[in-house]
């Protein structure tokens, strides 16, 4: 038993030894600044930036997304999955113990070349009691390799389940804007058919009179007629907009409350932040590194087949054929062993798994570089897309006025007589699409301003997180640096 003891504390002094690289983050091409950065951008990326948009209604909309959205809910799942798998590919680690007991009664052939004696109970009872035991010593750390890759998949599901949070916040506020917005276009159409709805009245009657020819009649009744064109296309839009958003709130296609219009919500500020930050701010780039880390230890998991798998086995119990007797001390029995089980030749069966191993890791790495690039792609886009929509929509906002100016003009030279309609149908005309484009573009600022706080994550994701039912903690994931395999 001494012996035991000596080679146990042996294996835990060399179990040290571990096959496979430690993790390294990789080094990554940072840019030191954007080049549309703003000078009065803030420190908001940790707040909770759609209450910014002062609007109560879409605030709740938001909390009831978190709440019950399916996505949600199944990443949700998927964690708790995750962790069930974690446990599993842990408990190697420990030792493995098991109790049984049997009872039963057999009758052995009294026939044959070595006849039993008479002595011996023929049938006889058997009784037996006993507790195994099963420890494989990790003397090369396959079993911490594979646990550091199974705690690096349960992170990469949480950071996943976060990537979700992330999407659902900016997707529910983003089609919140659009329908406001097309709510504001279906007025500008609606208020516009009105207007030409009287003209052609007006006209009609002059026409009537014979003051007007039929020329002029059928101008006035064309522009009237392209407006109310307009608004079944846009009630359409509007219905579909919130059937989406109603899917995105888990509830089945309906109607969506309102709140302020797209005039009366506040732009958020623009949120300030480095370009390195994007590495520690966004889930779906720390998903991307779990899995580097997972794929990264695989690869020891793979090396350590090489070397021989070293067990600790035992078992303690009674044996007896009389129950009475069962736990008297001539019946204990026990048996320990140490099996060991190396390989000598598998056909390139191990050298083909490390192979693969090392190749998913420079799939992982490769792809995760990716992702950081595509970070901040979405990034720079979205900081020169919000100020360029600012320029524009100043742009659409003094034509909207010069072209108000201009239909007001044209009618009263027509009234005086100094022009044809057609030059009032052009001005309206013209003022319409206008409207509608410059309503169209601040629907476009709003998304590109959503977007960016999307681009840029941050601990707003956190304060989003609160507000699910869902809420699940990584508890009990090891963070000792023995128990993960990483090394300092």
């Amino acid at each position: 038993m001494r012996k035991v003891i000596v080679f146990l504390f042996f294996a835990l002094f060399v179990s040290g030894c571990m096959m496979g690289p430690n993790y390294q983050r990789p080094d990554v091409d940072t840019p030191q600044t954007w080049r549309f950065e703003d000078k009065e951008a803030k420190d908001v990326a940790n707040t909770a930036w759609w209450k910014q948009f002062n609007d109560p209604v879409l605030n709740e909309l938001i909390t009831i997304s978190l709440q019950e959205n399916k996505d949600v809910k199944i990443a949700a799942a998927v964690i708790e999955e995750f962790m069930g798998r974690y446990g599993v590919v842990r408990a190697p680690l420990y030792p493995q113990i098991g109790a049984g007991a049997i009872a039963g009664r057999d009758r052995a052939t009294e026939e044959g070349p070595a006849p039993m004696s008479s002595a011996v109970e023929n049938p006889a009872n058997n009784y037996q009691v006993f507790l195994n035991v099963s420890w494989e010593i990790d003397l090369w750390g396959k079993l911490r390799r594979a646990t550091e890759a199974a705690r690096a998949d349960l992170l990469s599901t949480e950071e996943a389940r976060r990537t979700i949070i992330l999407s659902l916040v900016t997707s529910v506020a983003g089609a919140y804007i659009n329908l406001r917005d097309l709510d504001k276009q279906l007025e500008i159409a609606k208020q516009t058919a009105k207007a030409r709805e009287d003209s052609y009245k007006l006209f009609k009657l002059r026409f009537e009179g014979g003051v007007i020819s039929e020329l002029e009649l059928s101008q006035v009744k064309s522009e009237y007629e392209a407006a109310l064109a307009a608004i079944p296309l846009l009630e359409k839009t509007i219905i579909q907009q919130e059937n989406t958003l109603s899917v995105l709130l888990g509830r089945n296609p309906g109607a969506i409350q309102r709140g302020k219009t797209v005039d009366d919500l506040v732009l958020p500020c623009i949120p300030a932040g480095l370009p390195s930050d994007l590495l520690v701010n966004r889930p779906d780039i720390r998903q991307a590194e779990q899995n580097l880390i997972s794929a990264n230890a695989q690869i020891g998991v793979a090396r350590a087949q090489y070397f021989p798998t070293i067990s600790l086995t035992g078992l303690f119990g009674w044996a007896s054929t009389d129950l009475s007797d069962l736990f008297s001390g001539p019946a204990k029995t026990w048996s320990w062993a140490v099996p060991v089980a190396a390989p000598i030749f598998t056909g390139g069966a191990i050298s083909g798994q490390v192979k693969a191993a090392e190749a998913i890791q420079h799939q992982t790495l490769v792809r995760y570089q990716q992702v950081i690039q595509n970070a901040f792609r979405e990034t720079e886009d979205s900081l020169v897309d919000q100020r360029k929509t600012k320029e524009q929509l100043q742009t659409l906002k003094q034509q909207v006025g010069s072209l108000t100016d201009y239909a007001q003009i044209a009618r009263l030279r027509y009234d005086n007589g100094y022009t044809s309609y057609i030059e009032v149908l052009d001005a309206e005309r013209s003022l319409f699409n206008a409207q509608l484009t410059y309503a169209q573009t601040q629907g476009v600022l709003f998304q590109a301003m959503i977007n960016l706080y999307k681009a840029i994550g941050g601990g707003w994701i956190t304060e989003a997180e609160q507000l699910t039912t869902q809420k699940n903690d990584i508890r009990g994931v090891p963070t000792d640096k023995t128990a993960t395999g990483d090394k300092k």
